[in-house]
């Protein structure tokens, strides 16, 4: 085991250990853009959720940061549920001792004013060093911790994809068993935990201004993405000084579409290392809308209000990575990158609940034998 060396206040905590290292998982963003920035032995940091390092339901160009690292540093992050206050908790049945005392610090401390236009409970803003609009940060979701034993779904009137048939609202806590990894949905239906944040993200552009943390943009933010679990890796291009990365919306679980408004929701912890990747003057192929990397495949996004204009989005930014420029030659021409979508890649609804629908494309590793 490494030695670590910790100083801590009321809200951080920054480690230092001997090494760390750095892994990439199959073809990175180097095939794409400049290679990235490494300063000196990366440093491990922790940044607790309290109400001075939360951003309540918006990310924002003009927010201040509450930490700010290298390029190749790692912190891990935690945040809370969008389940709502304890005595709300409470009241479902959740016992007083499984709900952290960071959820009843944050409800009471965080001005009113200081709150929305979104109801997210985002931890950050994490600043990277040196990030300039039209460079690339790389976060690599290295560890994801479920910090409860509970977690909840519901809706509400007017809200979820069939606001007309549950025209009323609803919660329910769901139990978790953290050893097994699995859900007790009710009597006879286990569902198996995948956990990861529905919302990473960065500042959008400064015109924005304070953007509401529910819909997902080229900032990235609410995407809602279940294939972003530990061990997978999201490309933003930034849009301000500092990119600005905020993390929460826990999920335990989700099924593609999020048809009712909410998953599996819960508190987590995650460890993301976070690598900027400089813009290079003349690039031929410059990121223009997030993009997902796992172990086995290469995902592709799209989000607009209508879906057919999400799916054409995702659908062209895959092509557009697929024909992206290696040297002087592209690694496909647009037409067999078209073809290849269809043939091998798979189209799938990421949610429709979240003003903007999100669709993702997943495009398999293994079909690249070079």
């Amino acid at each position: 085991m490494l030695d670590l060396l910790c100083r801590c206040n009321l809200s951080t905590c920054m480690c230092y250990t001997g090494a760390m290292p750095l892994k990439r998982y199959g073809l990175c963003a180097t095939l794409l853009i400049a290679p990235f920035i490494t300063l000196g032995v990366p440093a491990q940091q922790t940044l607790l959720a309290t109400p001075t390092t939360v951003a309540w339901g918006y990310y924002s160009a003009k927010a201040k940061s509450v930490l700010t690292v290298k390029s190749g540093e790692s912190v891990t992050i935690q945040t809370l549920s969008t389940c709502g206050p304890a005595e709300r908790l409470e009241s479902l049945g959740v016992k007083p001792a499984d709900i952290p005392d960071d959820v009843r610090r944050i409800y009471a401390e965080v001005p009113v004013a200081d709150r929305g236009p979104g109801g997210h409970i985002l931890t950050g803003p994490v600043a990277i060093e040196g990030a300039e609009p039209g460079d690339v940060l790389e976060v690599r979701i290295q560890k994801i911790q479920i910090d409860v034993p509970w977690a909840c779904n519901g809706f509400g009137p007017g809200r979820g994809f069939l606001p007309d048939d549950f025209p009323y609202g609803r919660t329910k806590i769901i139990p978790l068993d953290r050893t097994k990894m699995t859900a007790e949905f009710a009597p006879g239906i286990t569902i198996p935990l995948h956990p990861f944040f529905g919302s990473m993200g960065i500042a959008p552009p400064e015109g924005a201004g304070r953007y509401n943390s529910a819909p997902p943009w080229m900032h990235a933010g609410n995407i809602d993405n279940k294939e972003m679990v530990e061990g997978s890796t999201l490309f933003i291009p930034v849009n301000a000084k500092g990119a600005l990365f905020e993390a929460g919306d826990g999920h335990a679980g989700q099924g593609n579409g999020e048809v009712d408004i909410t998953a599996l929701e819960t508190q987590l912890t995650g460890t993301f290392q976070f690598v900027l990747h400089k813009a290079r003057p003349g690039d031929l192929s410059p990121l223009l809308w997030p993009r997902g990397e796992t172990p086995t495949a290469y995902i592709s996004m799209g989000f607009n209000e209508d879906l057919k204009q999400a799916t054409e989005m995702a659908v062209r930014n895959m092509i557009t990575f697929l024909s992206r420029q290696d040297g002087d030659h592209p690694l496909l021409s647009r037409e067999d990158a078209y073809a290849l979508v269809s043939v091998a890649c798979d189209v799938d609804i990421t949610q429709l609940v979240d003003t903007k629908s999100g669709v993702h494309v997943v495009c398999p590793k293994a079909l690249f034998t070079k």
